[in-house]
């Protein structure tokens, strides 16, 4: 029996003795467990969600807001009779581009540093990052040793790399410390931001857009090199404020995010610290910033819980042994290869919204104020008809539909909208053009964008659930890079003309659909992780179709015994 420790009213609950009187530290472990496993629905998870969705609103604020920007640097950067106002394709793509390679760099970095250190270390650090390069884009300017278009690919590497760690930490913190029955709304709810940041970016446009509308209209065509002057300064001055705003939600939740207690599971699983681990259940479920126990108890629990602790610990050999076996491996591969095959599509459609919207004539006007309103408003438009809905869709119902079948569903529809739109572009006409672009967003994101984010969250052991939830997601954004660099530029192909600037647009949908089905392959590997305990789905929970000895420990041997006690039996025995 662990020592009991003086201290405690009702201000400052003693948070240690709730479970002092239990000697096994691997129950101590499973009875804290289930506390936030069982937990209802309260302000806690509603705090964590907000602190983590807020992230994700600025990463995908950045993201999406380049599409516009590029547009307005071509403007602002770009006149002349060689670019007539319009930034240059290889300049676009590097831009766009730059943002996801420094994403993978986070996604990897800070998911493997998360799982060493600690998440609690390295969350809001990422935040940081954002911010800083955010402000510092919005600041850069020409110079005659550098152009603009190479610093800003500079910081939007940096803002990638920030923007990569949001990734692994927000979706592990989420997942660690939400309840089992509504763990993947919680998730959901959490991507959802992305949909609410996309939106904004829209708005921003919109409004700066309307504000500098008198000097827009110096320009009397709709050819962006007549844009100069007083059109040209106001230009200049719209690009900035929309990447610039990009850094206030940001600095609204960094304070929360550098106060966030650390996870009880990383506590008890990597740090094996069960007495601290307890404390911060507890704290966390009374809206405490942290618990803290007794010192001297708290270091002599560690001493003496360190042979008895069941969980292997996390090492090199131990991730190649783990990763090494086909049960987990394969698990591993689904979750990388369904994020690379659906973010091909996602980004290679998402961050050239002004070219889905010239084609669909939402990027035209009769002056250059008109058409930069018709873009703005275009890509409200679709993010309102179609990613949003998906968004809330999805976190009303993963956790009755489950994960996998919304993934497969979405996978195997996306591929016959692409097929559609692919094969179909010069019969299905305009609005058929926009209607199935809208039903791909909504399909997206009522499918495996959002899945593809909450089940690495979940189906991974502790000790390297960041680790591999980072390696999926970089595997995502290496096909983003694909889509960009690769597919995306092969809308020009053909012998663009004004007329037709994208000749092979066509052909590109045609691509997408076929890493569409790929995607229905990878998703045949994932596990169902609806309703499930993290620990069940790590395999320590003997009973359960998922048990791995190994993932057990000490409790190989009561397996052998016939022991087939589940997780709520060992639950129910806590004293009162």
């Amino acid at each position: 029996m662990a020592t009991r420790t003086a201290g405690g009213n009702a201000a400052f609950h003693n948070f240690h003795n709730d479970y002092a009187h239990i000697a096994d530290p691997n129950e101590r472990r499973r009875l804290a467990l289930a506390e936030i496993d069982k937990a209802p629905f309260g302000w806690y998870h509603i705090r964590a969600i907000i602190v983590a969705g807020i992230g994700f609103f600025t990463d995908a604020y950045d993201i999406f807001a380049i599409g516009i920007v590029t547009t307005l640097l071509g403007i602002v950067y770009f006149q002349g009779k060689k670019n007539g106002g319009v930034i240059p394709t290889s300049a676009d793509t590097a831009i766009k581009v730059a943002t996801s390679g420094g994403t993978v760099l986070g996604q990897l970095g800070f998911g493997i540093l998360a799982d060493i250190v600690g998440r609690k270390k390295m969350y809001g650090l990422e935040l940081i990052i954002i911010i800083f390069a955010t402000l510092a884009q919005a600041l850069a300017s020409n110079s005659p040793g550098i152009s603009l278009v190479g610093v800003i690919v500079f910081w939007r590497v940096l803002m990638g790399i920030g923007i990569g760690g949001d990734y692994p930490l927000s979706s592990i913190i989420t997942s660690e410390f939400a309840t089992t029955k509504w763990r993947g709304a919680m998730m959901g709810s959490v991507f959802a931001m992305q949909g609410m940041g996309q939106f904004a970016a829209g708005i921003i446009a919109l409004i700066v857009t309307v504000g500098f509308k008198e000097s827009l209209l110096t320009a009397k065509t709709s050819s962006y090199a007549d844009c100069t002057g007083v059109c040209g300064l106001a230009v200049d001055k719209m690009w900035r404020t929309i990447i610039g705003m990009g850094a206030v939600p940001g600095c609204i939740a960094l304070y929360y995010r550098l106060t966030i207690p650390e996870t009880p599971r990383y506590t008890f699983d990597v740090s094996r610290d069960v007495v601290k681990g307890g404390s911060d259940i507890k704290a966390y479920l009374t809206s405490k910033p942290e618990g803290i126990p007794d010192e001297v108890a708290r270091v002599q629990g560690m001493r003496d819980s360190a042979a008895q602790l069941e969980i292997p610990k996390a090492s090199f050999g131990d991730f190649m042994r783990h990763y090494g076996q086909w049960r987990y491996g394969k698990v591993l591969l689904g979750t990388a290869g369904s994020w690379f095959f659906l973010d091909v599509a996602f980004y290679g459609v998402g961050l050239n919204n002004s070219t889905i919207l010239s084609t669909i004539g939402y990027g035209t006007g009769p002056n250059v104020y008109i058409k930069l309103y018709n873009i703005a408003v275009g890509n409200i438009i679709l993010v309102c008809a179609g990613a949003i809905p998906g968004y809330w869709v999805t976190v009303a119902t993963v956790d009755t539909i489950g994960r996998k079948p919304i993934q497969l569903g979405g996978f195997v529809i996306l591929t016959i909208i692409f097929c559609i739109m692919g094969f179909g572009y010069h019969k299905i006409g305009q609005n058929g053009l926009l209607a199935c672009y809208v039903i791909a967003e909504f399909f997206f994101n009522f499918g495996p964008n959002s899945t593809t984010f909450i089940v690495p969250g979940e189906c991974f052991p502790t000790r390297y659930r960041s680790t591999s939830h980072g390696i999926s997601a970089a595997s995502g954004k290496i096909g983003s890079i694909i889509a960009q660099v690769c597919i995306g530029t092969l809308r020009t192909r053909g012998g663009a003309t004004k007329a037709n600037p994208n000749p092979w647009l066509n052909h590109v949908l045609e691509i997408y659909a076929l890493f569409m089905l790929g995607g229905v392959f990878t998703t045949l590997l994932i596990p169902e992780t609806k309703r499930k305990t993290l620990e069940q789905l790590a395999g320590e929970v003997p009973g359960t179709p998922e048990y791995d000895p190994h993932m057990a420990g000490g409790r190989a041997m009561e397996a052998r015994n016939g022991s087939d006690r589940s997780e709520e039996e060992y639950s129910s025995d806590k004293a009162v």
